[in-house]
């Protein structure tokens, strides 16, 4: 097994773990969908096992569709949760993020809530099964489909309102830590396919010539303004953001890192990271590294130097996310399947100085324990933190 030897310069003190709750990924299994006891169960043995980790945080998803995993009166409560989108007084008899939120920090888990700010449904689950008092029944001139999902239009000021009122009912009525947004602004691009706001850019230009520099500025404000309205609700809520790993490519941008990444978050999602670091719209960025040391096209080693060097001298925090879920079924002939690439990316975080924390995608993947990994993990967390009581639940 390998031995792992740290070089103490950055302290990691953010320790995380998404849990997703799209498709039933993490919680609740498809089997626990409607069965408040078992998703209980499920979720304790989540926290147990994070905690016995040495974790100190999770990012819960809680909006995954435009719906919610929480109790609200502006969404319905999500099908992943119960079967079926619907009122909450008549789907569920339970508050899953305010029972989750209590059990978590009993554990000395911070509660980070994930939240996807634009997709309305996957291209697997069709729109009929979209509640009554969803959003887009009742305002379909919000939003429009591209690769057969439907969006929130990101060009209409409505759709900031909307996303902005979500936020500030989840920050006013919780004891939450930060809220939380992953890659998923403008869609990934599908093929040749065109995005259908071409209309919206022609009515609503705001003095932009460019429709690519508009839908940029359609992400930076609404980036913007989340980060005031979690702000003047409660100062004490962080606002992070995990993208894509590269922001742009050299080739294209000097200043991009040294990478030839086929998709990157200016160019294709319109998501300016770089700019949200540096004017303090962001409190902690997350970028999902989940490629491995060497790579050619996207290098670890290489993004991880380049996110520290976009953080330095901000307030922004850097926390990298790593992908646990890539050692299973691995290649032999694959770094993930050769090596213990987590541990290496571990140590390597812990030499740059700028890299305060690191998260893992996702939960059931990494519990399964792949390759040792959680065996590494707790293993170089306990030679950090040796007050902690360290124990997998399996063991």
């Amino acid at each position: 097994m390998l031995l792992i030897t740290l070089s103490a310069n950055a302290e990691i003190s953010f320790r995380g773990a998404w849990i997703a709750t799209v498709a039933n990924i993490d919680w609740p299994s498809e089997k626990a969908v409607g069965n408040t006891e078992v998703q209980q169960q499920e979720m304790t043995f989540l926290l147990d096992s994070l905690n016995s980790l040495g974790l100190n945080a999770i990012i819960l998803q809680v909006r995954p569709t435009a719906d919610a995993l929480y109790y609200s009166e502006l969404e319905p409560v999500s099908h992943w949760l119960t079967g079926k989108q619907g009122s909450w007084e008549e789907e569920l008899v339970w508050d899953p993020l305010e029972w989750t939120i209590n059990e978590a920090h009993k554990r000395g888990l911070e509660v980070h809530v994930w939240l996807n700010p634009y997709r309305v449904n996957l291209a697997r689950t069709d729109t009929s099964m979209l509640a009554p008092n969803h959003i887009m029944r009742q305002h379909p001139e919000w939003f429009w489909c591209y690769a057969k999902q439907w969006y929130f239009d990101p060009g209409l000021d409505v759709t900031r309102e909307w996303i902005c009122t979500v936020v500030q009912d989840i920050v006013t009525r919780y004891d939450i830590q930060a809220i939380h947004m992953d890659d998923y602004f403008y869609p990934y691009p599908a093929g040749k396919q065109q995005l259908p706001d071409k209309e919206t850019f022609i009515n609503n230009p705001r003095g932009f010539d460019n429709i690519e520099d508009w839908r940029r500025n359609n992400v930076n404000m609404v980036i913007r303004e989340i980060n005031e309205t979690i702000h003047e609700c409660k100062d004490s809520v962080d606002f992070g953001i995990s993208p894509f790993g590269v922001w742009r490519n050299a080739s294209v941008d000097s200043t991009g890192s040294a990478t030839t990444a086929g998709i990157t978050n200016y160019d294709d999602l319109y998501a300016d990271i770089r700019l949200w670091i540096k004017n303090g719209w962001i409190d902690y960025v997350l970028p999902q590294l989940y490629w491995e040391i060497g790579k050619k096209a996207a290098n670890y080693e290489i993004l991880a130097h380049w996110w520290a060097n976009e953080v330095k001298g901000t307030d922004c925090k850097l926390y990298i996310g790593m992908a646990p879920y890539r050692l299973e079924n691995a290649s032999k002939k694959s770094p993930w399947g050769t090596g213990n690439e987590i541990g290496r990316q571990m140590k390597l975080n812990r030499t740059i100085p700028e890299i305060s924390g690191e998260c893992f995608y996702s939960t059931r993947p990494l519990l399964r324990n792949p390759r040792h990994v959680c065996d590494t993990i707790k293993r170089i967390y306990a030679e950090e933190n040796p007050s902690h009581e360290f124990a997998l639940p399996w063991e």
